[in-house]
């Protein structure tokens, strides 16, 4: 280890490596150069010596071995007055006057070196200070403008660790998010009527449980709206789905076809209902004529989904399960300057197998789109009830749940995504699932040398003390859904309430110091940021049912999922995920304070104002 020194000339931030320790005095040393003298704080560095701009300070922060960026920005007064920043503002203006000054809000700014902050000034994409409202008002110009925030909560931008933002197409698909059947045949009908005999009718967002006939959509349901069609109606958790008479037919599906390996072809005694799960998909997916998707189409759906992300606050989503056109589509919506929220772009199939053979890892990209964790799935759904569990469902003492992938097929898979330098995330809700998945990991964790590799359990619902045990010891990053509790209160009879103290089990990943992620799942759950406050919070859902009591977290402890552990989840939690000089100025206003809201009024509060980068994405 060598010691270092940051020196600030001519906009520069400069950090020299000291080859000898009679330079230093009392924990300083004094800087022979051309300027004037000043003294420095002394700091363990790399052994290396690097230039950066000053709006990159923070990039300097990352090189200190045994110093967390904290501490760094927490330096004395004296050193901080060394490097040209105000004491209690960070920064001056040697850096440049401010774009923005946002002033007169509540300020959360989920970092503790920064309490009582009244002002914040950003320029370029970045935050350039936070302080008193007299201190931030020195790095004003003309130019700059000022942002009121009076009777407003200023927040970090929120993040969405899991999501599937382009899964459903309304270009090609007809929206069945109803609640009554007749609605749902109706969009069917029209969409029909647009679609050439023989070809598939689509549609999606189907919810089984939420309709007032109290019953799902059938198979005879399907039949009713067209029988020149082969119609699949997906629901909106993506795992299983309800297909028509025609589609079977398509399909060469008879009742005497078995079940395929993972999947199922639900039967009753008047033969098909018309419900299908997991890898039974594939039957149906993979035939027929399916309507076409062009490349315009997926570029304008990535603009629309991420416009009504930045409206709901959120700065920064996941894709948890991408295909090469998905890709396609965020770079041609990234390069036409049409994404409104960052993505990290989780590959899976096509696209992971070609970035492999372009030597593509996790990392690759910029804070805008990155390539994030390799995906696969290896259960069933939470949300539509085939999550893999060693004990069955209620009311069905002989389901305990759907596997698709076995332990040799998971070991196989992150051995590859390892050898391929890919973090890897893996879909595990039920305990069964996520005892197979810290198995793979655990095997390859042991012995590991360098930084924690950070392997996701993707949704990760079902848990015991033991499974927490284990991912607190292997590093390992659990990505529970952040609204299904107050969303799909409906649906938590099949598991019961015994089972639902241990499901998204926030306050329980938070007690034994997991840095628990923010997921959506989104089309299964929805993504608004307020929403999940609310669910965590208060673990209630619309007909005021409490699920796992015992899991409610505090409003701060929600903020501080959907925020800082977000960017954790994806490596970035240095440049986002917290106000702090230096970090993107990813930023949101909201109405209200949400600590001051009645918890059962959260997902009420408006988004006043959505900062991506310093510009304003949404206002309200």
């Amino acid at each position: 280890m060598r010691w270092g020194v940051l020196h600030l000339q001519n906009g520069i931030i400069k950090l020299y490596i000291l080859h000898s320790a009679r330079l230093c005095m009392n924990g300083a040393v004094i800087f022979n150069s051309k300027t004037p003298l000043k003294r420095f704080r002394l700091m363990p560095v790399a052994s290396i010596t690097l230039y950066w701009s000053v709006n990159n300070i923070h990039e300097v922060a990352t090189l200190f071995m045994n110093y967390s960026r904290r501490r760094f920005i927490g330096t004395s007064s004296a050193a901080a007055t060394s490097l040209g920043l105000l004491p209690s503002a960070q920064a001056n203006v040697n850096y440049g006057t401010a774009d923005f000054i946002l002033t007169g809000g509540r300020f959360f700014t989920m970092d503790s070196s920064f309490k009582n902050v009244e002002a914040l000034a950003i320029r370029g994409d970045r935050i350039l200070a936070m302080g008193s409202v007299d201190d931030i008002a020195n790095l004003s110009s003309r130019r700059t403008k000022t942002i009121d925030t009076t009777g407003m909560t200023v927040t970090p931008g929120f993040i969405d660790a899991h999501s599937h933002p382009v899964f459903a197409n309304e270009a090609v698909s007809a929206n069945v998010d109803f609640r009554t059947i007749p609605e749902v045949q109706a969009a069917l009908r029209d969409q029909a009527a647009k679609t050439p005999k023989g070809h598939w009718v689509a549609g999606h967002l189907y919810d089984d449980t939420k309709f007032e006939e109290g019953r799902p959509v059938n198979r005879q349901d399907l039949d009713e709206v067209s029988r020149d069609h082969p119609i699949f109606i997906r629901h909106r958790g993506g795992h299983t789905g309800v297909v028509n008479s025609m589609a079977y037919e398509v399909a060469s599906i008879t009742m005497e076809t078995p079940d395929p390996d993972g999947g199922k072809f639900y039967r009753d005694a008047d033969g098909f209902t018309g419900r299908i799960a997991e890898h039974a998909l594939d039957a149906f997916l993979s035939v027929g004529e399916w309507p076409a998707i062009d490349r315009a189409a997926n570029q304008e759906n990535v603009r629309l989904i991420t416009k009504r992300m930045a409206a709901a606050g959120l700065t920064s989503t996941t894709d948890a399960f991408g295909s090469a056109e998905d890709w396609q589509a965020y770079q041609d919506a990234y390069y036409a300057d049409e994404m409104q929220c960052r993505v990290a772009f989780m590959p899976s199939g096509d696209i992971y197998q070609a970035m492999k053979s372009a030597g593509i890892r996790s990392g690759f990209g910029d804070a805008m789109l990155r390539v994030g964790a390799v995906k696969f799935s290896a259960d069933g759904s939470a949300s539509e009830r085939t999550m893999r569990m060693s004990t069955p469902f209620a009311g069905r003492p002989d389901d305990y749940g759907i596997l698709t992938m076995s332990q040799e097929e998971i070991d196989a898979a992150v051995d590859d995504a390892v050898a391929h330098g890919f973090r890897v995330g893996i879909h595990a809700n039920g305990d069964v699932t996520i005892d197979m998945v810290l198995k793979a990991y655990e095997r390859v964790l042991k012995g590991w040398r360098g930084d924690n590799p950070r392997f996701r359990i993707e949704h990760c619902s079902l848990v015991n003390p033991d499974l927490l045990k284990r991912i607190k010891a292997s590093g390992v990053i659990p990505a529970p859904f952040y609204t299904y509790a107050h969303y799909h209160g409906e649906k938590w009879h099949e598991y019961g309430h015994e089972k639902m103290e241990w499901m998204f089990a926030h306050r329980s990943f938070l007690d034994y110091d997991i840095p628990v992620a923010p997921a959506s799942d989104y089309t299964p759950g929805p993504f608004e940021p307020m929403m999940a406050l609310q669910s965590m919070v208060t673990r209630k859902d619309p007909d005021g049912n409490v699920w796992g009591p015992n899991q409610r977290i505090s409003v701060k402890e929600a903020m501080q999922v959907c925020t800082m552990n977000g960017a954790y989840a994806s490596f970035e939690e240095d440049i986002k995920g917290s106000l702090t000089p230096g970090k993107l100025a990813d930023i949101v206003v909201l109405e209200d304070d949400p600590v001051e809201t009645d918890p059962d009024q959260l997902k009420h509060i408006k988004i006043a104002r959505t900062m991506l980068g310093g510009q304003t994405v949404f206002e309200g």
